[in-house]
């Protein structure tokens, strides 16, 4: 508990990133080793001025971080700490991972399959109903999914791992003693029920947009993939999609029209090989090499609320067989630019699949 204490203390002080606490505490074996060090002591280590040595001067983080460790006593939350044996094994492999973390609720940060699914703020009605299709049909392998807790994308990712019984994490850009925005309140009680929140912010924290970047790196440092549902050019989703490339994860895009604004991040995410297109569930599988215990009662699950032109063209796929983009075009008398979003959705809900050559054929 007293390297705890410490180590809490040390992320409380300015210009001390966890890049650097981790080399001080790597350094001198100990956080507790690092205070007990004289300020000539601490400068020998690469990276430390006098501007950071003399701040171990003052008593004063270490009585923010007893304010830490007795908030987290009183309101059931867990500290995690980068040493942990159970501190998350994909987080912990990035540079930048925090050198304490905290989290409430009862989420199993050590599931080998943890998927964070992103996206724009002004979701669509597309971006809805995929990412619900997507996570409706990850359901059986159990993933935990992980998102930002914010409007848009993020709440409907949660709300859908919910309604599937699958683990959630929210991670938040502040402390753990308030809730943003507050109108997803309604949701924390069943969120924490089968997963939680985290955050490397302490109790005093409160939102602000400037601590996006550290939460998205969180995001994707916590997940073997991460999917870009829908984004603007400009998007904070894309942000966390080049941590996700840095870190060497994969990241997917699910891909829109190109007039769709919210599908222009995504788009060029594709165009750029910074993603993989997502066309389907069973695409991200094949390339994370997840795979479903009972494949056969995952198929009939994925046939679900065909619209009326989902359903024309899955008909005559199943009636004609395998078909290019330009013969269904053709044969159903639609533009391409009209075809290709069904052709999308069917294959996010296991309906159809590609094949070499740009051909489809329905599934089932």
């Amino acid at each position: 508990m007293n390297d705890i204490l410490y180590r809490i203390a040390l992320k409380k002080m300015p210009l001390i990133g966890d890049i650097t606490a981790k080399k001080l505490i790597n350094h001198f074996g100990s956080a507790e080793n690092v205070f007990a060090q004289k300020r000539q002591n601490l400068e020998k280590v690469i990276g430390i001025g006098a501007k950071i040595s003399k701040n171990f001067a003052s008593a004063d983080y270490l009585r923010q971080a007893e304010a830490e460790l007795t908030f987290c006593q009183q309101h059931n939350i867990r500290i995690f700490t980068y040493t942990d044996p159970d501190y998350p094994a994909l987080l912990g492999q990035c540079l930048d991972s925090p050198v304490v973390f905290y989290q409430r609720g009862n989420v199993n940060l050590t599931n080998k399959r943890i998927l964070s699914v992103v996206g724009t703020r002004q979701v669509t009605p597309y971006g809805i109903a995929t990412c619900e299709q997507l996570i409706e049909a990850l359901a059986p392998l159990g993933v935990v999914v992980v998102s930002g807790f914010a409007y848009g994308v993020d709440i409907t990712a949660h709300k859908a791992a919910v309604k599937h019984k699958l683990q959630t994490v929210a991670c938040l850009a502040h402390g753990l003693h308030i809730i943003y925005p507050k109108v997803h309140s309604k949701y924390c009680a069943e969120i924490e029920y089968n997963g939680g929140f985290i955050t490397d912010f302490g109790h005093l924290c409160d939102f602000d947009r400037k601590n996006f970047l550290a939460r998205n790196r969180i995001i994707a440092g916590l997940a073997e993939a991460t999917v870009v549902i829908e984004s603007g050019r400009k998007g904070g989703s894309l942000v966390t999609a080049d941590i996700a490339n840095a870190y060497g994860r994969e990241v997917f895009a699910v891909p829109g029209r190109i007039t769709d604004t919210y599908s222009t991040g995504c788009n060029e995410l594709i165009a750029s090989d910074k993603a993989h297109a997502l066309l389907s569930a069973e695409s991200l599988i094949e390339r994370l090499q997840w795979r479903f215990a009972q494949p056969k009662a995952i198929q009939q699950q994925l046939f679900f609320n065909l619209s009326g032109d989902e359903q024309r063209v899955y008909d005559f796929l199943k009636a004609h067989g395998k078909q290019t983009l330009d013969e269904l075009a053709s044969a159903l008398q639609q533009p391409i630019y009209q075809l290709s979003p069904l052709l999308v959705q069917l294959e996010m809900k296991g309906a159809l699949r590609p094949l070499p050559g740009k051909m489809f054929e329905s599934v089932g």
